[in-house]
C-alpha cells in the first residue's frame, strides 16, 4: 500500500477515455494507493479503481459509450442531458446492466476514496468519503452529482440540496487542495489536458448568464474557472519543480470532452494505454523515493 502519496484523478468529461489507459495501468500493475482523489469523469476513475475492477475502468469511458443508450441530443431534448446521467451512473451499475458495479469490493477495498461536487445554491463545495456511501446507490448518485456538467446535465438532488459538477467547486477539477489538507505532501496527479495547457476565458460569458439567470452562482462560478484553475495548474507545477508531484499529463489528446464516437474513445484509450506503459519506469522511481 502506497501511503505517502496521493493519487489524483482530474476530470474532462470522454477526455477520460485516455486517461482510463493509465488508470489501467496502475491496477494491472498493482499500485495501490491509501487515497485517491476525483473530481467529474475523475470521479468515475477513483470508485473504478477502489472496487479493482480493470475491466469496468475501460469500458465505463470507451466501449460503454457505444452502446447508444447513454448520450444524445434526443436526451437533452427530453431533459435527461446529453449524457443521460441517471442511467449511465445510477442504472447502468445494477446487477444484470452494461456496467456492474462490484460494491462489494468498494466496501472491503482499504483505499479511501475522496469525490467532490458542488451545491448550486449554498455555493459550497462539498467532500465526500466511503462513510457517506454505504449502499451502491448512496455511492454512484454522489459520482453523478460530481460529474453533472453544466448546460449538459440536468443538476442532481442529494438530502434537498442540488448540485453540479465538482469542476466549479473550490479545487476547479483537480482535487489537489482536497489531499493537500488530508496532510499528504506527495501527489500522483493523472491530467485530461496536455502539458503547457491553459484554460482561455469564456467566449461568451452574457450566454452563461442569461442560461443562469435564477442561479447567478453557477455562472460566476464557471466565468472565474479558467483563473482558478491555471493557478492549479501553476501549483502543480511548482510541485513537479520541487520534486513532489509525478504528472501524467496526456501527450497527446485526440477527443473533446463530449466526444462519444466510439473509434474516437478506443483510438484515445489506447494511445493513453501506450503512453502510461512508456513512462511505467518513472512512475516506479518517482513512487519508490
Amino acid at each position: 500500500m502506497i501511503t505517502d502519496t496521493a493519487l489524483i484523478f482530474e476530470g474532462g468529461g470522454m477526455r477520460a477515455s485516455y486517461t482510463a489507459g493509465a488508470l489501467v495501468t496502475l491496477m494491472e500493475q498493482g499500485f495501490r494507493f491509501s487515497d485517491v482523489y476525483g473530481i467529474s469523469a475523475g470521479s468515475s476513475h477513483t470508485v473504478n479503481y477502489v472496487s479493482g475492477d480493470v475491466h469496468r475502468a475501460k469500458i465505463s469511458f470507451v466501449d460503454f459509450m457505444a452502446m447508444g443508450e447513454a448520450s444524445g441530443w434526443g436526451y437533452w431534448l427530453r431533459g435527461k442531458g446529453y449524457f443521460y446521467a441517471e442511467y449511465i451512473y445510477q442504472l447502468s451499475c445494477l446487477p444484470g446492466q452494461k456496467l456492474v458495479y462490484d460494491f462489494d469490493a468498494f466496501r472491503k477495498s482499504p483505499t479511501r476514496p475522496h469525490i467532490e461536487a458542488f451545491e448550486r445554491d449554498t455555493g459550497r463545495t462539498v467532500y465526500w468519503g466511503k462513510e457517506d456511501m454505504p449502499t451502491l446507490n448512496d455511492l454512484m448518485i454522489r459520482v453523478r452529482a460530481s460529474s453533472t456538467m453544466p448546460i449538459f446535465m440536468p443538476p442532481v438532488t442529494i438530502g434537498g440540496q442540488v448540485y453540479y459538477d465538482g469542476g466549479i467547486g473550490d479545487s476547479w477539477g483537480i482535487p489537489l487542495a482536497q489531499a493537500r489538507r488530508d496532510g499528504y505532501k506527495k501527489f500522483f496527479l493523472v491530467c485530461t489536458q496536455k502539458r503547457g495547457y491553459r484554460k482561455e476565458k469564456e467566449a461568451h460569458p452574457a450566454m452563461l448568464k442569461c442560461l443562469f439567470a435564477a442561479h447567478p452562482i453557477i455562472a460566476r462560478r464557471m466565468l472565474d474557472r479558467p483563473e482558478g484553475y491555471n493557478a492549479v495548474l501553476e501549483e502543480i507545477a511548482d510541485l513537479e519543480r520541487q520534486g513532489d508531484a509525478y504528472v501524467f499529463y496526456p501527450e497527446t489528446m485526440p477527443v473533446k470532452n463530449t466526444t462519444v464516437e466510439p473509434a474516437l474513445l478506443h483510438a484515445s484509450y489506447a494511445e493513453g494505454y501506450a503512453q502510461a506503459q512508456r513512462e511505467l519506469p518513472a512512475w516506479c522511481e518517482f513512487l519508490s523515493q
